[in-house]
């Protein structure tokens, strides 16, 4: 594997190396991540298991989430999100997995979310039960807003104790068809993202040209992102090669901005991730800074 695309901010020398870096199948992070055909968390950039680990470390990056994306049994990208020191940030990406009848966390990243952590350690979701639950029923990204009220966030007494309010769930297969279910749980006064869009590709709903609509979405600039008319006459649509989104329907694979070139007015960078359900590109994620 070899890189494909990139927002390293202003971590210059780790995007120099990391350009220059070749991953075999189970080498490295990415090639690991590949190798079990499921998201792997690394809390520890240690020489010992990160490959890049001196660039990382003077980039003051501490944790890494490698998402790897399988249609059907075939890989078409990884992921990689990085993470740095956050004292005071507020966020985290999980990693849940099936264990008989039961969603459990697999592996998990809080920043400073420490007790929001250790709650989490401790519970499990049946089907349609909580976000994860939600998405595991429904085999469909998920976006919940102001899940410290929420009565179907599971956890949202401790969730609103240290400040998460917005959580997306987007369902991951592995090549195997095993289920593992990711989360993105963001803070309001230092969010992961600040806007959040769930798109829907699926031909029993645009039909069988390369098509998605946008059927749900949050930012903190323009508000609700969901159609507001009935019938939803006002709902976003792109095509393929159309946008960034769009890109992720021409290739098949994540896009990322790292500039700000087609994104709305005020963001800078922006992740779409693609979804499959077996070799079908079903729906798409996208989040924005």
């Amino acid at each position: 594997m070899t890189l494909a695309g990139a927002d390293h901010g202003s971590a210059h020398g780790f995007a120099e190396v990391t350009a220059r870096t070749v991953f075999a199948k189970a080498q490295g992070l990415p090639g690991n991540a590949w190798e079990q055909g499921s998201p792997i968390v690394l809390t520890d950039l240690n020489e010992a298991n990160f490959v890049r680990h001196d660039a990382a470390r003077e980039a003051g990056m501490t944790c890494a989430i490698a998402l790897p994306i399988f249609a059907g049994k075939g890989l078409k990208a990884v992921l990689v999100i990085f993470c740095g020191e956050a004292e005071t940030e507020v966020g985290a990406i999980e990693v849940w997995g099936e264990r008989g009848d039961r969603l459990r966390l697999q592996a998990g990243y809080y920043a400073s979310a420490t007790d929001f952590e250790k709650v989490s350690q401790d519970v499990a979701f049946a089907r349609g039960h909580g976000l994860p639950g939600g998405v595991w029923s429904t085999d469909m990204p998920v976006l919940m807003r102001e899940i410290g009220a929420s009565h179907g966030f599971v956890r949202s007494k401790v969730a609103k104790e240290v400040g998460l309010d917005t959580g997306l769930g987007i369902p991951m297969a592995g090549p195997g068809g095993e289920l593992s279910v990711i989360t993105l749980l963001s803070g309001g006064n230092t969010p992961l993202a600040q806007r959040f869009e769930i798109w829907d590709a699926r031909e029993e709903r645009v039909g069988p040209h390369r098509r998605a609509v946008r059927v749900d979405g949050i930012c903190e600039r323009e508000g609700p992102l969901w159609p507001k008319q009935n019938p939803p006459v006002d709902i976003a649509t792109t095509n393929a090669w159309q946008g960034p989104v769009g890109q992720v329907l021409g290739t098949g694979v994540p896009h990322i901005v790292n500039d700000g070139v087609g994104l709305p007015a005020g963001y800078r960078s922006m992740v779409a991730l693609p979804v499959y359900r077996a070799e079908t590109l079903a729906f798409i994620t996208a989040w924005y800074l």
